[in-house]
């Protein structure tokens, strides 16, 4: 698969990636990783590993996309999952403390 990491036209096969990470230590997972065999490896050096360029010259999201295209699961940072959200007010509610009024949720009852 031809894919495009900073800049730079590279052409993927998920056997390459394969024998490219065989031998590699992962390093603490902080952020976005991909698991490539039993193994979970942050998605930055994934990416210093197949393209061999310094980490800071692309982004995780380059890596992500072209591992997800081959086929690899990919895991968003950890804690990244959206917190859940309080139920929305009503517009009378709204206006109501616009206006300086007190909001009754419906844990007050």
């Amino acid at each position: 698969m031809r894919c495009v990491i900073a800049r730079y036209p590279f052409d993927l096969t998920k056997g390459g990636v394969l024998d490219s990470m065989k031998g590699i230590t992962p390093e603490p997972v902080t952020g976005e990783s991909v698991t490539i065999g039993r193994r979970r490896y942050p998605v930055k050096q994934v990416g210093e590993v197949i393209t061999r360029q310094d980490r800071r010259d692309f982004s995780g999201g380059e890596v992500t996309r072209a591992m997800a295209r081959l086929g690899f699961t990919c895991h968003p940072a950890p804690g990244a999952e959206p917190a859940p959200s309080a139920p929305a007010a009503t517009p009378v509610e709204t206006a109501s403390a616009l206006l300086g009024g007190t909001v009754v949720t419906p844990q007050d009852g």
